[in-house]
Formats: C-alpha cells, structure tokens, sequence
C-alpha cells in the first residue's frame, strides 16, 4: 500500500466558470479530503478554495494537476514532511 502524505492544495480561481468542474474534482476525491475553506475575494474578482488532503502522493499530484490545467485556475500544493 502506497504512503499516505498530507498536503494544503491552494487554488485560486481567475474564471468562475470552471468552478463546477472544480467542484465536480474535489468531490470525486472526498474519500481523501480532510477539510475545505472557500474564499470569494470580490475585490479582485477571484475566488480561493484551500484543500487538505490526506493522501497517496500520487493522487495529490493527479488531482492537482486535473485542477490546474482547467481554463483559469491556478493549483499548487504543499506537501507536509510527515509520512504514514
């Protein structure tokens, strides 16, 4: 069985209509989430969602990358040290 990593995925959201495949994403992987915050920062028409996931190193990377390549949005992650 793979390691399990925890990992913050920070996306920000410059075009509001891939927000529903956004969500349609995170919720194909909610077995693996922790915890999820979303922010609308009307001031800079953007919108940031923080995800904590815990994790094969693997699925973060394939659902960060399947996030950051839709049209207008931004994924990057940070990875703790801890393994499990």
């Amino acid at each position: 069985m793979e390691e399990s990593r925890v990992a913050i995925l920070g996306i920000i959201i410059d075009d509001i209509n891939s927000a529903e495949a956004i969500n349609g994403l995170l919720h194909d992987y909610n077995d693996y989430m922790v915890g999820r915050i979303g922010i609308p920062y009307r001031k800079k028409d953007i919108n940031i969602i923080c995800v904590v996931i815990d994790a094969p190193q693997n699925t973060i990377s394939t659902l960060s990358g399947k996030i950051g390549r839709l049209p207008g949005v931004n994924c990057k992650v940070t990875y703790s040290d801890t393994k499990e």
